[in-house]
């Protein structure tokens, strides 16, 4: 009988042992307890929101790829593979190994489909700047996502990073990759086939990250936490290699399945691998690769650490494999063989330490956890734009507003990533990143997106918002968005109100995804993300992949030309719960979230989408946090050299701080030229789009007059403000 103590230290519960004793029809071992509490554990099992995920659509409008490590969509002979990852524990702990393993991780993923990695995107999450150990974290994150990523040789080309109090003791560091892989090339997880052999490639097995999925990433951080493990430390030129040799040994045929050891290990790419093909694996420990000595045989099986996969190769080639591996000097050992009995078998030469059904391990207690509305919800209330102190001076609040870290230029964290490697790298630094599919006319959009105060105050229609700003993004640079991946951030899965921002999150997604016939190919859940000092922000982080079927056709955010005319689409109303300048001038939340019109929302994407397709504009921008006023100034100084404005033609029927910012959503800034406005307008007016004609381009001022002057500044004031913002911090 093993004692309570030992299983509660693996995170696993009473119930859960006595299912253990009841599977194996007697008391386990401690490597059988550790591989079942790695399997199990939230991180891996998904014991609290499979029953929520399993409800995502996984069919839209193009033709999908699901598989166990990534997803994607097909476009004739080639397959895109992408997926997001949560690195968000250990990135609090050790920011720069947390954040680079991280990118490790989520690299393997998508090149144990077979797929070429090609692109990542990072989404961050960090606490108020003014703390000293905030900007620690973030300096760290961003150095070790960068290390690895430089390393590897795969452009960073896009993301999103916010700034907020309830990340200051939890960050968020969501990544995202993206492949592409020849149809014939794409693998899968499994090992099939009985008697073929089961090789262990890449870097040798540590005692780095021990239980991190079970212990720390299932768990939310203690004060005084004594049993943190430790992270796991990434070697991106090893990785280089491995995603070499991984790709080269696909080549041959002579793979049957592969997946990386990446949260659980070795148990996890074993235990799934034989699930997944209705098959069992033994394995042989002793055969495996181990960098320090004296391990255990649990410490072995639980071991996260990185660099490392495991393939499934036909039987009579494991010389040929061996030998690419070797050449790319990388470990290749032969450690098993594939079985028809459907048992995980490991063993320490002949003592067999673990015996288990694969299915069984793969198969965690599905919890259906409880679910309430906030009480914090009742004690927001709606704040009323009137009834607030009248603006005297908008030019001071533009500046306020833009300099804000999570509106400001974003330069101090891109131009520390190599965005340009690789040379599929069309456009960065607008709405989203777009990359050229090389042999072809067309290019691969992506952008990662979500307002986590929208889902504290409404998680549906933040989530639904989430989903609705990735749309227009895509839109922008002329990309019509095709499929989802998402990361799921959220605090204890068992507090009911933590769950209930989950399932409302989950049911948003669900709504608009379906709407818009978007099919949510892949993704993570990332709980317990909170300490003694409250929980995160609910942050269902969005992953959205569009394609443009003319890469020549790119449209960008910033203003080209003077005496171009600037149109917005769409409807402004009063919305100010959650918006940016509440938050930042008045330090208030109103509960009135933007409401989400999905037919309006479809209507302007199309519209914006037409008009780029007949070249008719120059400049696309979506409005979002700050309101248009931001978005307008965003589009001034994006350009290398600003553009200023003057408008004049406001809507007088709106309230002036209403007009300039209200987060009102499906609402686009455009711009053309005058030759082309006409056009613009016929193309507008036949999709029965909501707009209006505001002004033009012009100087070096951004000017707005509402009967009387507004505001008016200078440009390139506004643009050092934007871009000097975010270094301040680190200097």
């Amino acid at each position: 009988m093993i004692n309570p103590k030992v299983y509660h230290s693996l995170g696993l519960k009473d119930d859960e042992y006595l299912r253990i004793k009841k599977i194996l029809k007697r008391d386990p071992t401690i490597t059988e307890l550790a591989m079942f509490s790695v399997e199990w554990s939230e991180h891996c099992g998904y014991c609290s929101s499979k029953g929520w995920i399993k409800l995502f659509p996984k069919k839209g409008k193009i033709k999908t790829l699901l598989s166990e490590d990534a997803g994607g969509i097909i476009l004739g002979n080639l397959a895109i593979v992408f997926k997001m990852e949560s690195h968000n524990h250990p990135s609090q702990v050790e920011p720069k190994q947390g954040a680079a393993t991280g990118v490790g991780g989520i690299i393997r993923d998508i090149f144990a489909c077979g797929a070429r990695p090609i692109a990542l995107f990072d989404s961050l999450r960090f606490g108020n700047l003014e703390n000293p150990h905030n900007r620690y974290i973030a300096k760290g994150v961003v150095s070790g996502i960068s290390f690895y990523g430089n390393c590897v040789g795969i452009p960073t080309v896009g993301g999103d990073i916010y700034f907020d109090n309830c990340y200051n003791n939890n960050c968020l560091v969501n990544v995202m990759c993206i492949g592409i892989a020849e149809r014939k090339n794409l693998m899968r997880a499994k090992a099939t086939g009985k008697g073929n052999s089961i090789i262990y490639v890449g870097a040798s097995t540590g005692r780095d990250g021990i239980g991190g999925c079970s212990i720390l990433a299932s768990d939310e951080f203690k004060e005084d936490d004594k049993k943190r493990p430790s992270v796991q430390i990434g070697d991106p030129f090893l990785e280089k290699c491995l995603i070499e040799a991984t790709l080269e040994a696909i080549s041959t045929g002579y793979i049957v399945g592969l997946k990386d050891m990446g949260a659980a290990g070795l148990t996890c790419s074993i235990s799934e691998m034989a699930a997944s093909g209705n098959s069992g694996i033994e394995v042989d420990i002793s055969l495996i690769p181990k960098r320090e000595s004296g391990m255990q045989a649990w410490e072995i099986m639980m071991s996260e650490s990185q660099e490392r996969m495991l393939l499934c190769i036909k039987k009579g080639k494991e010389k040929e494999i061996i030998d690419i591996f070797s050449k790319w000097d990388l470990n290749a050992t032969v450690i098993g063989k594939v079985t028809d009995d459907g048992f995980v078998v490991i063993k320490d030469k002949d003592k067999i330490i673990a015996k288990i059904p694969a299915k069984e391990l793969v198969n965690p207690p599905i919890y259906k956890r409880k679910y309430k509305e906030p009480d914090y919800l009742k004690k927001i209330k709606k704040v009323s734009i009137k009834k607030l102190p009248k603006i005297k001076d908008y030019n001071s609040i533009l500046f306020k507003l833009i300099s804000n870290p999570t509106v400001a230029s974003k330069k101090w964290v891109y131009e520390q990533y190599d965005y340009m490697v690789g040379t599929n790298t069309v456009l960065v630094g607008s709405d989203a990143a777009v990359l050229r599919i090389k042999g072809t006319d067309k290019a691969i959009a992506a952008t990662v997106d979500c307002n986590s105060t929208y889902c504290y105050l409404n998680p549906y229609i933040g989530a639904q918002i989430a989903v609705a700003e990735s749309i227009r993004n895509l839109a922008c640079v002329g990309a019509d968005a095709v499929a989802i991946t998402d990361c799921l951030n959220f605090g204890n899965p068992t507090k009911p109100d933590k769950f209930w921002q989950f399932k409302e999150s989950v049911r948003g997604i669900i709504s608009a995804a379906k709407f818009f016939k978007l099919p949510v190919v892949s993704g993570n859940v990332s709980f317990y993300n909170e300490s003694p000092k409250g929980s995160i922000y609910p942050t269902p982080t969005i992953g959205m992949v569009g394609i443009l079927d003319d890469v020549s056709l790119v449209v960008s955010q910033d203003f080209k030309n003077e005496g171009d005319y600037i149109i917005l689409l769409g409807i402004t109303k009063e919305e100010f719960g959650g918006s940016l300048f509440l938050k930042e001038i008045y330090s208030k939340l109103s509960k009135d979230v933007p409401t989400l019109n999905l037919k309006l929302e479809k209507k302007v994407v199309e519209t914006v989408l037409c008009l780029i397709k007949n070249k008719l504009i120059n400049s696309a921008h979506d409005c979002s946090e700050g309101g248009f006023l931001i978005a307008l100034a965003e589009c001034c100084i994006s350009n290398d050299k600003p553009i200023g404005v003057i408008l004049d033609n406001l809507d007088q029927g709106i309230d002036l701080t209403t007009f300039l910012f209200s987060e009102s959503q499906s609402r686009f800034i455009i711009s053309c030229s005058k030759e082309n406005l006409k056009n613009v307008i016929k193309i507008i007016e036949k999709n029965n789009t909501p707009y209006r004609v505001l002004g033009k381009t012009f100087g070096e001022r951004l000017i707005i007059y509402n009967k009387k002057e507004a505001i008016n500044v200078d440009v390139n004031d506004l643009k050092k403000a934007w871009e000097e913002s975010l270094p301040k911090y680190f200097e």
